[in-house]
């Protein structure tokens, strides 16, 4: 397999059916709360995506070249220290020259640090023995994947809070219920049954 295509399956798998959201299962709080309003949900998903990407290329050569093979039992302390000054660092940037979006994010952006998707896919670069370049597109395709649940289930949750739903459904039960279809549609990607 070439490198180009490696790439293109990285992507389209990282985007459509190995979601970190609707396939992993990580990252549901950003999911869930942040996902009423487009704008928001957007912007939540490109600030998740960039530090997927800075992430993987601050961990990859961390754990390449310091942790593996005697300091290998740290990656985790050491990976989220390294997501939290990434984050610090983005939230400072969006609040000095981007002010609407740092104030649209609110309290999720620092949230990102400890969101589980970011955290996922660089022990999941390391697990799966990706080199460098690779692990940088997974990163970006997980991002993109997370990009395009987020906005997929904003433009859903605008149409339940529209729709006449029972009574003992309202709130968090119904936005469960959509999580799970719009899960599901995607589970049609992995090719189920083949």
């Amino acid at each position: 397999m070439n490198k180009i295509t490696l790439i293109c399956s990285i992507l389209l798998a990282g985007i459509l059916t190995n979601s970190m959201v609707l396939s992993k299962f990580l990252g549901i709080c950003p999911f869930l709360g942040v996902s009423k309003k487009l704008n928001t949900a957007f912007s939540m998903s490109v600030a998740v995506t960039l530090v997927m990407v800075a992430a993987t290329a601050v961990t990859y050569p961390i754990y390449t070249y310091l942790l593996y093979p005697n300091y290998t039992y740290l990656e985790t302390v050491v990976f989220i220290l390294v997501i939290a000054a990434l984050v610090q660092l983005i939230e400072m940037v969006l609040k000095k020259f981007i002010k609407p979006i740092y104030n649209a994010l609110g309290i999720y952006l620092p949230l990102i640090t400890t969101n589980c998707a970011v955290l996922g896919v660089t022990m999941l670069n390391i697990q799966n023995e990706l080199d460098f370049v690779s692990s940088l597109f997974n990163a970006l395709a997980a991002g993109l994947g997370f990009m395009l649940a987020m906005v997929l289930f904003a433009g859903v949750r605008q149409k339940v809070d529209e729709a006449d739903v029972p009574e003992f459904l309202k709130g968090l039960p119904i936005t469960l219920i959509a999580a799970a279809l719009v899960s599901l549609s995607f589970l049609g990607f992995a090719g189920i049954g083949g």
